[in-house]
């Protein structure tokens, strides 16, 4: 796996993959913000990284699926580096047959087992996960 940076300006980066993909990336204040960040990619990585291997689990069990949507919110600490301290995730499954237990099962072993991005996170970060089954 390879990417390539180019300096856009001062606090925006473009970033491109092996497949000729480009994403511009910046570090902005609110108010001139136009691209997610790096620690908002970070996070949008770890979410979808582990839906995938979710959505995987479910169809596999013949189970019925209709969509998955998450929200994410991460807790730094104030001080350089600014890391995650806890990473808190909230599922959205759509199913008429998944079960809680098998959600939580799912959710759990993607975060801790599937998704490559969550193992590359480090122990300062806790990941933590909810969920809720819409019929």
């Amino acid at each position: 796996m390879k990417v390539s940076m180019d300096y856009v300006n001062d606090n925006t980066f473009k970033v491109k993959n092996e497949s000729n993909n480009e994403l511009l990336i910046d570090m902005c204040d609110p108010e001139r913000k136009n691209h997610l960040s790096p620690m908002e990619l970070l996070l949008s990585a770890v979410t979808s990284c582990a839906a995938v291997e979710i959505v995987s689990m479910i169809k596999k069990r013949k189970r019925n699926f209709k969509n998955i949507l998450a929200e994410a919110n991460g807790v730094r600490v104030d001080t350089t580096p600014r890391y995650f301290t806890l990473i808190n995730i909230k599922y959205i499954i759509y199913s008429k047959d998944l079960t809680e237990n098998e959600a939580d099962r799912y959710i759990s072993l993607s975060l801790e087992k599937y998704c490559s991005v969550g193992a590359t996170i480090n122990d300062k970060t806790t990941i933590n996960h909810s969920f809720e089954i819409i019929r």
